[in-house]
């Protein structure tokens, strides 16, 4: 087993209507104003953006929103976030949505606490990066696992080129975790998910010649219960255990747990 160090502080809030207590979280983060980074229409149909909205005007926090995320988010999109951070003045960024919307809130937090600074030059380490702003997820899409991961991953559309940044700084300070914010999902949206979370846990138990029985363990665990669940979660999306455990598992196999004791997993091996 290789040596690592591992901490994953981000604070997870999960169940049912676990959305009305965002005011709450982010203002024990030490947040005022909030920039909310959302992606389509479907965060505001659903009811969901209002009842965030709801919560941090009961707290007394002031809060900009900034919708429009893409798949893959690009690089412009999260420079624009990055002027309209800056100009609303905020001190947190709170994602809602999947891994697109979180990564861009990622990389709105870079930008917002370094201004003056390319966030592509952030993105190369050509500066090195030491603060951020405080972020903070409400996860709607069981997938990439970036509302506990230490990366996060753009593209610059000029160059053409997709690039990840991992740093102890992408953690988010909290997530919530609401299973019944995924039953709108269309079936194949779930599948896609489902070989995502496979994916980032295969990518770490096939390392050759690293023994690490119990990550192993926890590896094997993961997968048997995303093949499981996963079904479950395709005959019937809103099935509440089914997602429960798709929600978590997709944590689990992003935030390194899967990895430990290997090659490129803890910070000892960076």
């Amino acid at each position: 087993m290789r040596n690592f160090t591992y901490c994953v502080p981000t604070e997870i809030v999960f169940g049912k209507d676990t959305e009305v207590s965002c005011g709450r979280e982010v203002k024990k983060h030490g947040g005022t104003k909030a920039l909310i980074v959302y992606g389509g229409g479907s965060a505001r149909r659903s009811g969901l953006l209002e009842r965030i909205e709801k919560s941090l005007e009961e707290e007394g926090i002031a809060y900009a929103e900034f919708g429009g995320v893409k798949p893959n988010p690009g690089l412009a999109f999260a420079e624009e976030g990055v002027e309209k951070g800056i100009r609303e003045k905020v001190d947190f960024i709170l994602g809602v949505g999947g891994g697109s919307a979180i990564d861009t809130a990622k990389a709105i937090a870079h930008g917002v606490a370094n201004p003056g600074i390319p966030l592509w030059d952030i993105w190369m380490k050509k500066v090195p990066l030491t603060r951020t702003t405080k972020v903070g997820v409400v996860l709607t899409i069981p997938a990439a696992g970036s509302e506990t991961s230490d990366s996060a991953v753009l593209t610059n559309e000029v160059i053409g080129k997709k690039s990840g940044l991992g740093t102890e700084l992408n953690r988010p300070a909290f997530a919530i975790m609401n299973p019944e914010l995924t039953f709108t999902l269309p079936k194949y949206q779930i599948g896609c998910g489902i070989a995502d979370i496979m994916m980032h846990t295969l990518e770490r138990y096939f390392i050759p010649d690293q023994k690490n029985r119990m990550t192993d363990e926890i590896a094997e665990g993961l997968l048997r219960t995303v093949i499981d669940s996963g079904r479950k979660a395709l005959q019937n999306p809103a099935d509440y255990d089914a997602m429960s455990e798709l929600m978590w598992c997709g944590s689990l196999s992003h935030n390194n747990l899967t990895g430990l004791g290997r090659a490129g997993y803890g910070r000892d091996d960076e």
